[in-house]
């Protein structure tokens, strides 16, 4: 029987982004909203989660919460100045930490249990107790550096985790994927002189960190070619997405072959996503969570764990979501994407493809894929 683990806790919900409208503050020109102030909101995540209830397929997870990362955990990742600075910010009131990185009281414990989730789950897949499992870490952690929060995150939650798992369960070798539409510039800095951890970014061209695209930067010393940057165009779509999972993903895990696999999950590749300019749909998802199942089973006895990222629609990333978790756990629920036909028609034509295929072809020959 499968046994997928979706690890959450009600308590990651209430991190508070303050008055921010996405990245301005309120005042001046800016209109204060009707709604929610922020697009990192907890309502995509509570969604998400609401969609697996009323579906029936949490019935079929083994739902489970964590305890917070401790500190030795934190202090593996992060510079003890940092985390200082953050704690005291958290403990009076809130404010801005970071670029883009806003938070309010007691966000410091929430990102805390955040990280722990995701520790959880790859300590629940490495121990055998789940097959692969999913972590709803609110905070995201992929933009968050060693000593600096940007782009929302504030601790970073992947590895983290993955410096846990290989302290206290020696893992070895590491892959982590990132499919959020920005791209993972806080985990590559982290392994960029490490050879142990791969790290792989799709991402919108040039979107955040603002202008950077990546596709040259492919780790040093030790970490010479152990990280991989896929820069995708601006409205690119289910195939090209796909065509650089099977061109490029698909091949460097088969080279790399890790002990564990990573995803961290973000879902503003989407077309609906306010913070992406990316068209991918329920089902592009669904396949690229299949496709890296079957690499895991393949390379390492399936160990597949997923950290929640970005993700900003909150009408679409339910659906995002629950194709994710139907894939993970072989059941197919009754539930309906709503959008999928509509957004299949915005697909870009084969000529426009094509472009995009020659460009991930190039990328590939680089790294000698």
């Amino acid at each position: 029987m499968n046994k997928t683990g979706f690890f959450y806790d009600e308590r990651c919900f209430w991190h508070s982004t303050g008055l921010h409208v996405v990245t301005l503050p309120v005042g001046g020109w800016v209109q204060p909203p009707s709604g929610a102030a922020h697009a990192e909101n907890p309502e995509t995540k509570r969604r998400f989660k609401n969609l697996l209830d009323v579906s029936g397929l949490s019935s079929h997870l083994r739902n489970m919460s964590a305890a917070p990362a401790s500190e030795t955990d934190l202090l593996r990742v992060h510079e003890p100045h940092y985390l200082t600075r953050f704690k005291y910010l958290s403990d009076h009131g809130g404010g801005l930490l970071g670029d883009e990185a806003p938070l309010g009281p007691g966000s410091y414990e929430i990102a805390s249990l955040s990280a722990g989730l995701a520790c959880a789950a790859i300590e629940a897949v490495l121990n055998g107790e789940c097959d692969q499992a999913y972590a709803l870490s609110r905070p995201p952690g992929h933009h968050c550096l060693p000593d600096a929060s940007m782009g929302f995150c504030f601790l970073a939650n992947i590895p983290i985790a993955i410096e846990r798992a290989k302290a206290l369960q020696g893992v070895g070798k590491v892959a982590v994927i990132d499919w959020d539409v920005h791209h993972g510039n806080g985990t590559q800095h982290i392994y960029y002189q490490r050879g142990d951890v791969l790290t792989i970014s799709l991402h919108q061209d040039g979107c955040f960190p603002a202008g950077y695209g990546g596709e040259m930067d492919t780790g040093c010393g030790e970490g010479a070619g152990a990280n991989i940057n896929i820069p995708l165009m601006a409205g690119a779509g289910n195939e090209a997405w796909l065509y650089a999972m099977d061109r490029i993903v698909l091949p460097a895990l088969a080279r790399f072959k890790p002990d564990l696999i990573i995803v961290a999950c973000g879902y503003d590749a989407s077309a609906i996503d306010p913070l992406g300019r990316m068209l991918l749909h329920s089902e592009s998802y669904r396949s690229m969570t299949r496709k890296v199942q079957q690499a895991a089973r393949a390379l390492c006895s399936g160990r597949l764990v997923m950290v929640h990222e970005g993700g900003y629609s909150e009408a679409y990333v339910p659906f995002c979501g629950l194709a994710v978790m139907e894939q993970l756990s072989g059941i197919k629920t009754d539930v309906a994407d709503p959008l999928l036909a509509f957004i299949e028609q915005q697909q870009p034509r084969d000529t426009f493809n094509r472009v995009q295929y020659a460009l991930i072809d190039e990328y590939a020959r680089n790294l000698q894929l």
